[in-house]
């Protein structure tokens, strides 16, 4: 492969007109490339696959690299495949199929278990209003749903005896998902105590409302949210959406499987769900920087 890449470098210099530092540039990223399919006891080009780009691409951000040069990586690899491919050395090109924005977005912000046990008590359950927050809350981080699922959930879609939700997500597709026994008294409660309370003739069937009896939106859940976070002191930007973040990351780390957290989440591909395994990765390294005595240590 080395042989292949100074091919590729004479290209680049002599048909292409690139300058120096640019070449100097694809040289470096694509010989961090080789040394990692070489530790990976790939020898040909024709047994590279799409994985194992992603596989470095995940190593580069555990690294430290930006986003940039995270780009610029992926850069020169796509334009080495088209270059083997063009000339005939490799027979397909493993960059073809890549969906690149989501090797290198943002980790999401996660509340962890001490930051949403505090959010989850701050309701009043002595208020009405804080019943419903409390049920609220605890729904969101119990089903993981989004903002814009929860606001139509319906009373007809919870189904206490079995412990579980429908909800209806993107795309109208249906989805059921466990909503466990903290979560479903709190919903209970809200809905012998609190619900009759302020329902009236624009409430309809919707489960959760506000203090007139209108379906909640989503601005009005976006402000009971901001309310609780003030209240715990929390200075992490926390959204409707980081709740549903911390309910994947907090099934993970506790061994939940991949795709049973793909199928609560409502995701059509499982890479969408993968993000929060590296989300997970680096809570354990955090985790041992904070807590291991040798982690610690000064070089």
């Amino acid at each position: 492969m080395n042989k292949l890449l100074d091919q590729f470098l004479n290209h680049l210099s002599l048909e292409r007109g690139l300058s120096s530092n640019t070449i100097e540039s694809y040289r470096r990223d694509l010989k961090r490339y080789i040394k990692f399919l070489q530790d990976k006891k790939i020898k040909s080009v024709e047994k590279i696959a799409q994985e194992h780009i992603t596989s470095l691409m995940v190593l580069l951000r555990d690294m430290g690299l930006s986003a940039k040069s995270i780009v610029r990586n992926l850069s020169s690899i796509r334009g080495f495949h088209k270059f083997l491919v063009v000339e005939g050395y490799s027979s397909f090109n493993p960059t073809g199929a890549l969906e690149w924005p989501r090797l290198w977005r943002k980790l999401p912000t996660v509340l962890n278990f001490e930051e949403m046990r505090k959010l989850l008590s701050q309701p009043s359950t002595g208020d009405p209003l804080g019943l419903r927050d409390k049920a609220i809350l605890e729904f969101l981080y119990a089903t993981g749903v989004r903002i814009s699922e929860l606001i139509k959930i319906k009373r007809k879609d919870i189904l206490p005896e079995v412990e579980l939700v429908r909800v209806i997500g993107k795309g109208q597709k249906e989805r059921i998902i466990p909503i466990g026994k903290e979560a479903l008294k709190s919903v209970q409660k809200y809905l012998v105590e609190v619900r009759p309370q302020i329902a009236n003739q624009f409430s309809e069937d919707v489960l959760f409302l506000n203090r007139r009896g209108r379906p909640l939106s989503r601005m009005g859940l976006w402000k009971i949210l901001r309310k609780y976070v003030i209240q715990t002191g929390i200075k992490k930007k926390v959204s409707p959406h980081t709740i549903r973040h911390s309910f994947a990351t907090h099934l993970l780390e506790g061994g939940a499987d991949l795709r049973a957290v793909q199928e609560m989440l409502g995701h059509a591909d499982i890479s969408t769900t993968q993000i929060y395994t590296h989300i997970n990765r680096e809570y354990l390294k955090q985790e041992h920087r904070d807590y291991h005595p040798r982690s610690r240590m000064k070089i």
